[in-house]
């Protein structure tokens, strides 16, 4: 793996940064994503004694500024050998009569155009090479609708049509790519989705949540095995939870 090059977005916390933590250890080179440039140079600063860091920072919903990143690679980080698609987020909680139209838009927008225009901006020099391998981070979300997650459950549908439709045309290429849908795991995630609200404090409160750690495993665990397999769908959820719904609690 110590030749291979990975660009993660969404690095700067939860489970991006954790997949950048494990990477590090097998010595993959890291391109590392995100808006927030201080945590980017705090991270790069911690992992550069294990392997080479190279960062970017940039919003993926913004689809001139994602293509102009990639593209000023140098061209020690230009040939990606694994993108892993995790920038995304939740924006409230709300019935669909009740929501929030621009929590609408910014979930559209990261989790599924920011996919598309990453992965866009990433995939001709794969093809070119006819090698490579894309992971995008879904959710369980993406497997079922739980109630008031309408619009976050559909773009995490949404994730997992377009992974679907990224290994039937990717395919002649010799290209992998696979989802990774993570149940509840402790991260930013509540506090976005509920804006500073306290109330976020209490999601993971009375039952053990997958952390991000556990997650980036399972990520290099996936993109370290031999050539001929492909893991193209991996559910998983903490021990605690059966579905979305369904979460055992002290």
């Amino acid at each position: 793996m110590n030749t291979k090059i990975a660009l993660i977005t969404g690095a700067t916390s939860g489970i991006g940064k954790s997949t950048a933590f494990e990477f590090a250890k097998h010595n993959i080179k890291l391109i590392l994503c995100g808006r927030r440039q201080e945590r980017l140079d705090d991270i790069q600063k911690e992992l550069e004694n294990q392997t080479e860091v190279y960062t970017l920072s940039f919003d993926v919903r913004d689809k001139k500024a994602t293509q102009d990143a990639i593209n000023s690679l140098p061209d020690t980080f230009s040939n990606i050998d694994i993108l892993i698609n995790n920038a995304g987020n939740a924006h409230g909680l709300d019935t669909i009569q009740d929501g929030d139209t621009d929590d609408w838009d910014a979930m559209m927008d990261i989790n599924v155009k920011g996919v598309l225009y990453v992965s866009k901006a990433i995939m001709p020099k794969m093809v070119a090479r006819k090698s490579g391998h894309i992971i995008n981070i879904g959710s369980s979300a993406g497997k079922e609708v739980y109630p008031k997650g309408n619009v976050y459950c559909a773009t995490k549908h949404a994730v997992l049509a377009i992974t679907e439709g990224m290994r039937i045309d990717l395919n002649p290429y010799g290209i992998k790519v696979g989802a990774v849908n993570p149940g509840l795991v402790e991260t930013e995630f509540s506090k976005v989705r509920f804006k500073g609200d306290p109330k976020a404090d209490s999601v993971y409160k009375g039952f053990e949540a997958l952390q991000p750690q556990d997650i980036a495993e399972i990520i290099y665990f996936v993109v370290s095995r031999p050539y001929h397999v492909n893991i193209a769908d991996l559910l998983v959820f903490p021990t605690a939870q059966a579905n979305s719904t369904t979460v055992k609690k002290n």
